[in-house]
């Protein structure tokens, strides 16, 4: 959340910022609300303390009595007005997204992405190739079919062979970031809608969530919210940060508005899983850390081989709570072209005011801390897996990597 404080020393950076997000929110309406709350704060503070002296004199003066009366009838319709502008100025203020860093490119969508750079090489296949759909069919190991049925369209089965490789997936991903020191953790699947609003996802995204009806709660569309969550309201020790998070869940997302966008087999659904990484760290670290991410996605692509680009996302393309985004597209032979498959994001301050997460700094003052959320790997890496090491009769071979960790080396079509 942007504090206050910068639109009344800077509205002029708060308007360019905006204007460069395409927000329409009115800044010097909020600056008006916010010299209204200050001036209803003091004009308070004095009929408090008027009303605080003339009460010492009510038992021998019947004129302080009538004045104190006054008063707290003028102060009560002054808090009354402090209580609601404080709460529309609240109300605004959650609708401003972050502050961009400076090398956030322009652009409208995700076509306007600056590319940053490429690595591996792309497969060549001399036969007709199959995409993760047909190659889940004839290898039997993914049913979208029987998903439909039993909950409905956007969600799916991994079985066999399929639900190995994607367990072996998410536990050697997490693994290498055990090694790489964040520490692992099993978190709800669900969290109050105060945590999706800490973390930006509310009320930002609220086409995307999946509330649970008579419940403060929705469930998760990433392990982000709960492990962000996790230090609502807690003041951290300096000396212990960065404080580097990992979980795998699965997450849920309603996902609104994607019609139309190539969504073929599974790679758009209504639940997918995912090893996330969370770091919290210091103002001045939080660019290295971001980075860091970054280096960490590049690693586990490499280890199994996947070709990706690496892209700076556009501001068209950037959430409200980001200040800049990575985004990596790895290649899927199936859709002959690169498509997402992580993404990461120097959230800076954003999510730790409006979850209040601070840590005590060495001279004892307290500042928030920054937060960085950055994919590691999800069902997409495993469909790039399928679709880029198929051999011509629909055998996939398993990357290296995987292969202690799958049990095996291929996977062969299933003979009927």
């Amino acid at each position: 959340m942007i504090d206050i404080k910068l639109i009344r020393e800077n509205p002029e950076l708060v308007k360019a910022q905006l204007k460069r997000r395409g927000s329409d929110i009115d800044v010097d309406a909020i600056a008006a609300l916010d010299a209204e709350w200050r001036s209803l704060t003091a004009q308070c503070e004095s009929m408090r303390a008027e009303r605080n002296t003339l009460s010492k004199q009510c038992k021998d003066d019947p004129a302080a009595r009538e004045k104190v009366k006054t008063i707290k009838a003028d102060l009560q319709q002054a808090e009354e007005r402090l209580a609601a502008v404080a709460a529309d100025i609240r109300a605004q203020m959650d609708l401003l997204p972050n502050l961009l860093a400076d090398d956030v490119p322009d652009g409208k969508d995700d076509n306007d992405n600056y590319e940053v750079r490429r690595e591996g090489t792309i497969p060549s296949f001399n036969f007709k190739v199959r995409d993760h759909q047909e190659l889940g069919e004839l290898l039997d190991i993914l049913d979208t079919a029987r998903g439909a049925k039993v909950a409905q369209s956007g969600f799916y089965y991994w079985k066999g062979r399929g639900a190995q490789l994607a367990q072996g997936l998410f536990f050697w991903a997490q693994k290498e970031l055990i090694g790489r020191g964040f520490t692992l953790f099993m978190t709800p699947c669900a969290a109050k809608e105060h945590t999706l609003y800490g973390t930006g996802y509310l009320p930002f995204f609220t086409d995307q969530t999946y509330p649970i009806k008579g419940e403060d709660l929705d469930l998760i569309g990433t392990s982000e919210q709960t492990l962000v969550g996790y230090h609502a309201d807690e003041v951290l020790d300096g000396d212990t940060l960065p404080r580097m998070y990992t979980a795998y869940t699965p997450c849920f997302r309603t996902e609104a508005g994607s019609y139309g966008k190539a969504s073929r087999g599974i790679f758009r659904v209504h639940q997918f899983h995912k090893v996330e990484q969370i770091v919290f760290c210091r103002p001045e670290e939080s660019v290295k850390y971001h980075e860091m991410c970054l280096a960490n996605e590049e690693y586990l692509l490499k280890k199994l081989g996947l070709p990706y680009r690496v892209v700076n996302v556009c501001v068209g393309d950037l959430g409200a709570p980001g200040s800049k985004k990575y985004d990596i597209e790895a290649y899927f032979a199936g859709f002959d072209t690169y498509r997402e498959v992580t993404s990461n994001t120097n959230l800076t301050d954003f999510q730790a005011s409006r979850l209040n997460i601070r840590y005590k700094k060495e001279d004892g003052t307290r500042e928030y801390v920054h937060t960085i959320s950055a994919t590691a790997v999800t069902d997409r890496v495993l469909i790039a897996i399928l679709e880029n090491n198929q051999l011509e009769d629909g055998t996939v071979v398993i990357p290296e990597a995987l292969r202690p960790f799958a049990g095996f080396d291929r996977i062969e079509p299933v003979k009927k």
